[in-house]
């Protein structure tokens, strides 16, 4: 069946999770994406195993388990973008692009002509979705934004985990990366708003998505104990800060 994104196209600029996820997820709505990667090592979680895909002769590939998660559905294509004729084919698959995802740090995508505002003098209506740690603005836009961190500022490693008297207590992250799977899901709402938005007035829009702001936002209910109490949160393991019965029994 032909997913609702059907005849969109997207420019996958991002590497590692964020990004990738989101290209995933406008993927199996239908959109048809480009995912660019570096020549020779491609997106850095390729190298991230083991475990890789096997062959059918059950040998290891060179396909990590980790970049098949978030990377199903996408033509990925070789571009070295800090040369003049790598960042020109990226500026003309731009020009047939509705979407463009990139997760580089503030300012790198200006120095190869790359950002909002040059590729926007290219195709007027193109939705650009940057990810980063901290945002585009702000004290911390420069610093590097890592999901473990971002856990650990943002206030999820302190709500997760048995409490300081109990065995084992102590801030833990959470499993897998959530900020970085939950920043996908958060930026897909954003672009497709954006297309819906584009539908209805013929522009386009920069969406400037950043871990921290996600972070904070799905705090939910434990935000909210804290604002209407003042009092921060704690951890209570496998228990619940608001109803019982919500523990584990034996």
């Amino acid at each position: 069946m032909a997913g609702p994104l059907t005849g969109y196209r997207v420019l996958d600029l991002s590497r590692i999770l964020a990004g990738p996820w989101l290209g995933q997820l406008l993927s199996d709505l239908g959109a048809e994406v480009w995912k660019i990667e570096r020549p020779g090592t491609g997106d850095d979680t390729r190298q991230w195993g083991p475990p890789f895909l096997k062959d059918s002769d059950a040998n290891d590939t060179t396909e990590s388990a980790y970049f098949l998660s978030a990377n199903r559905g996408k033509h990925s294509i070789c571009i070295d973008i800090a040369t003049e004729e790598g960042s020109a084919i990226v500026r003309s698959l731009a020009q047939q692009a509705d979407i463009v995802i990139e997760n580089y740090k503030v300012g790198d995508m200006t120095r190869y002509g790359l950002d909002y505002e040059s590729l926007r003098r290219l195709k007027q209506d193109i939705i650009y979705c940057s990810i980063t740690g901290y945002g585009q603005t702000g004290p911390m836009k420069d610093v590097a934004g890592y999901d473990m961190a971002i856990q650990a500022i943002g206030g999820l490693m302190s709500i997760t985990g048995e409490s300081d008297d109990m065995p084992g207590g102590g801030p833990q992250k959470v499993g897998v990366p959530i900020v970085d799977i939950l920043t996908g899901m958060y930026s897909a709402t954003g672009v497709i708003s954006a297309l819906l938005h584009r539908e209805r007035t013929g522009e386009g829009q920069h969406i400037d998505m950043a871990l921290l702001d996600v972070q904070v936002s799905v705090l939910a209910n434990q935000n909210m104990n804290y604002l209407t109490t003042g009092r921060p949160p704690k951890r209570y393991g496998n228990a619940h800060p608001n109803i019982v019965p919500y523990q584990v029994f034996k």
